[in-house]
């Protein structure tokens, strides 16, 4: 049986990029250009019409710029991936895209191979924040820090060590490496920290735990004498 194609929508103000950039995705078998925007207001009604798995969303657009778009995206269609695909690479930019829901954040500088193995990544792990862009969400976290207190439903230390290298960039195999275990047993540590944070993504999971003071947003290293389940 064939795999559903994931269906992307392109909302750029600049129509040479937008067709360079569906160019290069149609060449993909899995993957589907299924409408494009040229302005936030108009990304904003084809994302809640043609519900695409997702949205890659330029910062600066007319009549609404991306973030308020991602915001309003992300609370009428939940289901809606947004990634950030932008020429700001500063911090205050990464942090407003990120609190406003994007799951993700892309460099417009990407190659077109990488941001192809970028989408393809981002479908199967639902996080893509590149390590240097990372860094910079995780600074600006820590300059906003509330001195939040550690949650009432305290997360295991496994699921505060997931969360540590969740926050590096690791991958499910990546994480199941590092910590020797299975990536099913890391799907299983994800979902009950989730739970536990009242969060449905990887990119909020990581900004709650960090909120909440349950890991660094220096990478503080978390004890390694926990023992994994199954």
């Amino acid at each position: 049986m064939n795999k559903k194609k994931i269906t992307v929508l392109i909302a750029d103000d600049q129509t040479l990029f937008r067709e360079g950039i569906k160019d290069v995705l149609s060449g993909e078998k899995w993957m589907q250009v299924v409408g494009e925007a040229a302005d936030g207001v108009e990304a904003v009604a084809k994302a809640k019409k043609l519900k695409p798995d997702v949205v890659l969303m330029d910062i600066k657009l007319p009549k609404l710029d991306g973030i308020n778009a991602t915001r309003q995206i992300r609370e009428s269609c939940p289901t809606v991936n947004v990634l950030m695909l932008s020429s700001f690479e500063d911090e205050a930019h990464v942090l407003d895209a990120i609190q406003a829901g994007a799951n993700g954040y892309l460099s417009k500088m990407l190659p077109a191979v990488e941001l192809v193995n970028s989408i393809k990544t981002f479908t199967s792990e639902g996080l893509m924040i590149p390590q240097q862009l990372m860094g910079k969400l995780l600074h600006g976290l820590r300059k906003m820090g509330d001195g939040g207190m550690p949650s009432q439903a305290m997360l295991t230390k496994t699921e505060i060590k997931v969360m540590d290298y969740l926050g590096k960039g690791l991958s499910n195999k990546e994480l199941a490496k590092e910590l020797g275990c299975s990536v099913k047993t890391i799907k299983n540590h994800l979902n009950s920290a989730f739970h536990k944070l009242g969060v449905s993504s990887r990119t909020e999971a990581v900004v709650k735990a960090i909120e909440k003071g349950l890991i660094s947003s220096e990478g503080t290293t978390i004890p390694d004498e926990d023992e994994y389940e199954g």
